[in-house]
């Protein structure tokens, strides 16, 4: 009986952990969707067009809308969000998919505003879009997976990205942590 009772939960148990599997599975699959919204995204950029958009040195600046018209972009958000021109120093306009990923330099549903510092903060974002960059433009991750590793949670993303590594098939977005880390 004891037996019996132990094969019934090892079995319950199993069946619990392939679910949360297959939920954690599903749930980088959305992130990856998310990162293809064709709103947010420059189609001029596939993974076989890398070595000719984002590969190339000049590309963010040479399809990047003049520096006026960006500013434009940023006095609306403030004005969306209530921010006052004193603090409005303090955000950076931010592409939800940088350019340099493959996200659209100028269409509104990529653009956001994010604060300058911090742990999510522009700066950081920035330097993580370059790190995935060369992860993609040296062959090393796909374009797909390293939108999927900014859109969403980038900030967790980053804080689990080996430096040195252009591995994110185990860093968890919503924690940071490589798989096996607490």
């Amino acid at each position: 009986m004891f037996k019996r009772a132990y094969r019934r939960d090892a079995a319950r148990v199993a069946r619990i952990g392939i679910i949360v599997l297959f939920g954690a599975v599903a749930g980088l699959r959305v992130g990856q969707a998310a990162a293809q919204s064709p709103a947010m995204l420059d189609e001029r950029v596939t993974q076989q067009s890398i070595a000719d958009t984002i590969c190339r040195p000049d590309y963010a600046d040479a399809v990047s809308p003049p520096f006026d018209v960006m500013m434009e972009h940023k006095k609306r958000l403030l004005a969306e969000r209530g921010i006052g021109a004193d603090d409005g120093t303090n955000y950076a306009l931010d592409r939800r998919m940088p350019v340099l990923l493959g996200g659209s330099p100028d269409a509104p549903a990529n653009l956001d505003l994010l604060p300058w510092a911090g742990a999510r903060g522009e700066r950081r974002k920035a330097r993580f879009a370059v790190h995935l960059k060369r992860c993609v433009c040296e062959g090393k991750l796909s374009l797909s997976d390293a939108q999927g590793a900014i859109v969403g949670n980038w900030s967790a993303a980053y804080a689990g990205f080996g430096r040195d590594s252009c591995d994110v098939s185990g860093v968890n977005v919503a924690t940071g942590s490589h798989d096996g880390e607490p």
